[in-house]
């Protein structure tokens, strides 16, 4: 299969910041959503944005922690929203909507990872609930206020979707559960939701990215054993970060979904899996973690999982 995931020559790279790839870039008047933009990589997205002169919208599962860490930056404004629960989804969604505001960038940061086996809403597996399908609703719900403005949708993945691709036979885990396969499909998921968009809406203007945002130590490890850390060497046993696989700063690992939302560069572009600011490679045939795998990119599953999820979520603004 041919394939457009290929370096464009960016000139930024892992040590980039989003204040760097912003550099030049005027926001002034441009309004974006990010969900969990309180929190890790989110927050930095969140102070990069406001300080190139956009106002972001911030819907928070926790309204008043999202409060406290949002103290002091101006041009922000908090909602709530739960990714996990989708009436809260619809709740929000048209709350925005009726502010008749249309919308410059989404950033889908918002997620979890490798928690104990979750069931939410109907009996859904938490990861691919709260990752995947709750920002599937989200967007589609929000399609009205997106499309006209011809919106960048950014939807936050992971190398970890090395870990598993859609398991379509079993896809909410009822037979055994692995916490990091789910996570996999999650992202997978995210990936692949970002593929279809972009087919779907890049007539209006509409282009979508996925990508993976770095190793970076944040709350998104709050599921994880202290002892698991130390084991993958990640922490050693006082809890210090060490860095034998290169982790990243939360102001470096908000830069590539920052990029993807704003960069000129990416313009005429959609549809593709980012890294360390620039568009990712495929990943190779060895196995290595590197790399973007061809389940995540590939058209006919985007499209079989964006209908599997519109059936699901009862949501899809294309529909008909």
């Amino acid at each position: 299969m041919s394939t457009a995931q290929h370096k464009i020559g960016s000139g930024f790279g892992a040590e980039s910041t989003a204040d760097d790839v912003l550099q030049g870039i005027d926001l002034s008047g441009k309004l974006a959503i990010v969900t969990g933009g309180y929190s890790g990589l989110g927050l930095e997205t969140t102070r990069a944005l406001t300080k190139a002169g956009a106002q972001v919208v911030v819907p928070a599962r926790r309204p008043d922690t999202a409060g406290q860490a949002l103290a002091g930056i101006d041009g922000v404004e908090l909602d709530e929203l739960d990714l996990g629960d989708l009436e809260s989804v619809r709740g929000f969604a048209e709350r925005f909507l009726a502010s008749g505001r249309t919308v410059d960038f989404v950033i889908d940061s918002a997620g979890i990872m490798a928690c104990p086996e979750t069931r939410v809403g109907p009996g859904w597996e938490a990861q691919f609930a709260t990752n995947h399908l709750g920002h599937f609703a989200l967007v589609n719900r929000l399609w009205p206020a997106i499309a006209p403005g011809g919106a960048r949708v950014v939807s936050v993945s992971s190398r970890g979707h090395h870990f598993s691709g859609i398991r379509w036979d079993d896809v909410q885990w009822r037979q055994g559960y692995d916490k990091w396969e789910a996570y996999g499909q999650a992202k997978t998921a995210n990936a692949l939701f970002a593929v279809h968009l972009d087919k779907l809406g890049r007539d209006v203007g509409v282009r979508a990215f996925s990508l993976h945002p770095g190793g970076i130590i944040t709350p998104l490890q709050r599921h994880l054993p202290r002892q698991e850390m130390v084991e993958r060497g990640w922490i050693d046993e006082d809890g210090n970060v060490l860095n034998p696989e290169g982790f990243k700063t939360p102001e470096q690992g908000a830069a590539t979904q920052v990029w993807a939302a704003t960069s000129p560069q990416l313009n005429g572009l959609g549809g593709l899996y980012l890294e360390d600011c620039d568009v990712a490679e495929p990943a190779p045939a060895d196995g290595e973690r590197i790399g973007v795998k061809e389940w995540a990119t590939d058209p006919e599953l985007a499209a079989r999982l964006w209908e599997f999820s519109a059936e699901l979520t009862g949501v899809n603004a294309f529909a008909g």
